[in-house]
């Protein structure tokens, strides 16, 4: 338990991690999370419960046990809901599309070059560490249930680990410990943030963070989508094709009746009758009402699917939205950078520090360590940006000629700060600001297209 010590010492005196007393964790010997692991094929997750039908009472129900700490049904209530095609749609344009943004780092160059230069292989050790896939899920249960759990696992032959999200609905909080655990199959297992094993993706907030996520709402509007569907099937079943009513002559035998009656009920596709005088077929058509009011409660449904996740409508035609690669196209734009700002703080407190921790050491991480954020701004921001520092630059210069006759110098590094302009430590002359400048507008443009 000596790294885990290590890690959770130097994460608190760095404020990333709240002490915890260990006598939470010491009923469970070292290496407990592998030796489950090993034990059921690297896998301590036990087999995920599905129920295919749900009703508004088991929002109630999910709801009294979120507030006793247990997640189980408002989790199993998402993974359900996540097989809606708007609801996998949006949520992947949500949480997929982010982590594919660009991403931006700050900290020891050392460090940005080992996790951005693929040390193995020709991927990036930051991707290998936490793979796109796996953060998005992340994400997305955080969106979903406010809060979301993963597992850092070792990998043969590498040094770091890799990120694997694990199903919400075994998350348990204990109100008397002010500890979450994890259900796995070896038995309960305490969750503890930042350890080099656990991670524990809160977006929600530190208490009750199921109050602040999405899946009461969205589990309403599923539910009565999902009913609304069934019902439709169901009304098109009997309805929608038109009752035949057979119709025999008078006089016809019983055996005649009986005849006409089996031809017109074996009526098929393309069915051509020969018609005796006195034999007939009638049809009777619904008006189809019944139907539109399916559809207008499974559309209504679709926008409040749409508000919830995408904060806007959006079209999923194949226009702007599911078809566009384009993040910011279908979801609005402070919803994005509240996900991504939750997402990186995860992955910078406890991550990132772990990595750190055993690829250099403690005083490596207490004299700053690394941290990433992905880069939410967009396209038509990243060109205001680019035009307002080329006019900054250029008045730079024009500044620095004006007045250097004059004996008098602009102080460069005041107007950087003032217009947010990124330099390093050591301000850059007039000249070098205005070539960078310069080469900003087609440099973005070559990135976004």
């Amino acid at each position: 338990m000596a790294i885990v010590d290590a890690f959770r010492s130097v994460l608190t005196r760095l404020g990333f991690a709240r002490a915890v007393s260990s006598r939470a964790y010491s009923a469970l010997p070292s290496g407990t999370v592998d030796r489950i692991a090993d034990l059921n094929g690297g896998n301590i997750q036990p087999i995920a419960r599905s129920q295919t039908r749900w009703y508004i009472d088991d929002i109630e129900t999910a709801t009294l046990e979120c507030d006793q700490g247990c997640l189980k049904t408002a989790a199993q209530l998402m993974r359900s809901a996540s097989a809606d095609g708007v609801v996998m749609g949006l949520m992947s344009t949500r949480t997929a599309g982010l982590v594919r943004l660009p991403k931006r780092w700050r900290g020891e160059s050392e460090m940005i070059k080992a996790l951005t230069g693929g040390q193995y292989r020709a991927r990036a050790t930051f991707d290998e560490m936490c793979p796109a896939a796996e953060l998005a899920l992340l994400a997305a249960d955080g969106d979903k249930l406010g809060v979301a759990v993963g597992q850092m696992l070792t990998v043969e032959g590498r040094t770091h680990k890799r990120l694997c999200r694990l199903e919400p609905e075994y998350l348990q909080f204990n109100w008397s410990e002010n500890q979450w655990y994890y259900q796995s199959v070896g038995g309960m297992l305490p969750v503890t943030p930042g350890d080099g094993t656990w991670v524990l993706h809160i977006p929600g907030g530190a208490m009750a963070p199921w109050n602040n996520g999405l899946w009461r709402a969205l589990a309403r509007a599923f539910i009565r989508k999902d009913h609304a569907a069934l019902s439709k099937d169901l009304w098109e079943a009997k309805l929608a094709h038109p009752a035949r009513v057979a119709v025999a002559p008078i006089g016809a035998s019983q055996e005649q009746s009986l005849t006409w009656f089996e031809k017109v009920m074996a009526w098929g596709k393309n069915t051509v009758f020969a018609f005796t005088p006195g034999y007939d077929v009638k049809l009777i058509e619904s008006n189809g009402r019944g139907a539109d009011s399916f559809r207008d409660t499974i559309a209504e449904q679709n926008t409040e699917i749409m508000i919830l996740i995408a904060g806007q409508t959006v079209t999923t035609d194949g226009g702007t939205g599911f078809a566009n690669a384009d993040i910011h196209k279908s979801i609005r734009s402070d919803i994005i950078k509240d996900t991504a700002d939750a997402l990186a703080y995860t992955v910078n407190t406890q991550i990132l520090p772990a990595w750190v921790l055993t690829e250099f050491g403690e005083d490596a991480l207490l004299s700053g360590g690394v941290v990433v954020e992905w880069d939410v701004t967009p396209p038509k921001d990243r060109n205001s940006e680019a035009t307002s520092l080329v006019t900054v630059a250029n008045a730079v210069k024009l500044l620095t000629d004006a007045l250097s006759p004059h004996g008098v110098t602009v102080d460069v590094g005041a107007l950087c700060d003032r217009f947010a302009v990124p330099v390093t430590a050591e301000a850059p002359s007039a000249e070098v600001l205005a070539s960078v400048a310069a080469q900003k507008p087609a440099q973005e443009a070559a990135a976004w297209n």
